[in-house]
């Protein structure tokens, strides 16, 4: 089992609405707070070698880059350290208050306990306008698909290629182009977290539709070869980029770089040059 069927089974204690985004929302005036949470282990999210302040600015970037995939503002960001030895928390603090500050963000408290594995829990909030908040149901037939960076980056540096280490190890949270995306009406978006094809089937459930990508569109790792590219750039997890639905005469975005991979099919099918693909991705999983 893998935290998507897990979370299937409790979407009714929850609710459909609460569990389809990433973030939950609260109306307040004319604007949206949204909220998210993330969960980060050192033996399961922290590769081998990141200092403390690499780490801190992971776990604060995976909780902003909720809050931008909504095309939010980030506000706070609290966080609560497990930690195995005290003297690591200065240098955890320092890299998680740096990623917040980089955003316009604020470190504004959390907590401090004893863990046996270093485990941190980041919490963060954000506003948007309510005319301007994007969740994962709005694609619609006919839409563009695109996607900001180099999906699967983080993956190639995880498997060695030293030029991605950084994308791996620190993930820029795409705030910036996350609120672009919103003012220039972009229909749906979510971040990348787990790969562009995950994500499309997630997007696939919320929208009610479905997707064709064109393989000849894709932006690939520079000096690898197919078939090993192409896989790398639709099911690699970790990168962070956004995802996003735009109308035709809407794109591109003004001061956003970003690449059109496909467009939005009316068929609930995922299809990548005419073929369907797999729901492979990044995944917790349970035995």
């Amino acid at each position: 089992m893998d935290d998507r069927a897990l979370l299937d089974g409790i979407r009714m204690i929850v609710g459909e609405k609460e569990t389809t985004d990433d973030c939950s929302v609260l109306a307040v005036g004319d604007r949206f707070l949204v909220m998210t949470t993330d969960m980060l282990h050192e033996m399961t999210d922290f590769p081998a070698g990141m200092t403390d302040h690499e780490i801190g600015w992971m776990a604060a970037a995976v909780t902003l880059s909720d809050i931008a995939s909504m095309g939010a503002e980030p506000a706070d960001l609290l966080m609560a350290v497990g930690l195995d030895r005290p003297e690591r928390l200065a240098g955890i603090t320092d890299g998680a208050a740096d990623c917040c500050r980089s955003v316009g963000a604020r470190l504004a408290g959390g907590d401090i306990d004893r863990h046996t594995e270093l485990t941190i829990v980041s919490t963060a909030i954000g506003f948007v306008a309510g005319d301007r908040i994007l969740r994962r149901s709005g694609a619609r037939p006919g839409d563009l698909v695109c996607v900001t960076g180099l999906p699967g980056a983080a993956e190639a540096g995880l498997k060695g290629d030293p030029r991605f280490w950084k994308n791996l190890i620190t993930p820029i949270p795409r705030v910036r182009e996350g609120i672009a995306f919103a003012e220039g009406g972009a229909t749906a978006m979510m971040d990348l977290s787990d790969g562009i094809v995950l994500s499309l089937y997630d997007l696939s459930r919320a929208s009610g539709v479905g997707f064709s990508l064109d393989p000849a569109l894709f932006p690939r790792i520079p000096g690898m070869p197919d078939p090993e590219a192409t896989d790398l750039f639709l099911y690699g997890g970790g990168d962070f980029e956004l995802i996003a639905t735009i109308p035709e005469d809407r794109f591109p975005i003004p001061g956003v770089d970003a690449t059109v991979i496909g467009v939005v099919t009316t068929e609930m099918a995922i299809l990548s040059g005419g073929h369907p693909v797999p729901p492979r991705g990044y995944a917790h999983r349970w035995e």
